[in-house]
């Protein structure tokens, strides 16, 4: 309780520092931004990983990008494919030794020069352009196994976004036990398992919860 206080003081205050920078254009804010359509943006995020077992798995590729409160589509961020050595690779479960050696997932991996700090600062940098930090939470479907890495392997990126998240695999769940009917009628997915690609399902499969189940948003 004493923690979620102390989160609402010091995003209030946060929120009131960038109104005045908004006004005034200072602080790398453009004056002409909207402050309502920034804090309202949505970050979509998505990893592949070698498994998921928080303890003892890695973080194989993640994408980010941005969406605003209709979840139109602001900036498309990085796609980054993270080195992992060949005995991790070896270690995966059947699962994700199939399904990554068929994406060509695994070949790039270890083809990849890029450390997961180095794609911290990658999503950190792009995400400075267009969010405010600690406003916009992050979105997906079951994002919260994303959000576990993101503790532990990017804190910075972690700490960088609001606490919240948009888990669009709830809403399915409530869609199939509230309206079986329209639940038949969810898009289909691909489920090819690569970061960009899940993400924007993900995106095309809340707008259609939105314009359907949530009738009155």
């Amino acid at each position: 309780m004493y923690r979620t206080f102390i989160n609402h003081v010091l995003s209030v205050t946060k929120k009131n520092s960038l109104k005045m920078a908004v006004k005034n254009g200072v602080n790398g804010h453009s004056s002409n931004i909207s402050l309502d359509l920034e804090v309202n943006r949505i970050v979509w995020l998505d990893m592949e990983m070698t498994g998921l077992n928080i303890d003892q798995d890695k973080i194989m590729e993640v994408a980010c990008l941005i969406t605003d409160s209709d979840l139109n589509i602001i900036a498309e961020g990085p796609d980054i494919i993270i080195h992992q050595p060949e005995n991790v690779l070896n270690d995966m479960n059947h699962w994700c030794i199939n399904q990554h050696n068929k994406t060509g997932l695994t070949q790039a991996c270890l083809k990849s020069n890029t450390t997961v700090q180095d794609a911290e600062v990658a999503l950190l940098d792009f995400l400075k352009k267009h969010i405010s930090e600690s406003y916009s939470p992050i979105a997906g479907n079951s994002v919260y196994v994303d959000r576990m890495f993101l503790k532990k392997h990017m804190p910075r990126l972690d700490n960088f976004l609001h606490y919240r998240i948009i888990d669009v695999s709830t809403i399915k769940e409530l869609c199939r036990r509230w309206n079986p009917e329209l639940y038949k009628l969810v898009p289909k997915k691909e489920y090819n398992h690569r970061a960009l690609q899940d993400i924007k399902e993900s995106v095309d499969e809340l707008k259609f919860y939105k314009s359907n189940f949530f009738k009155l948003c």
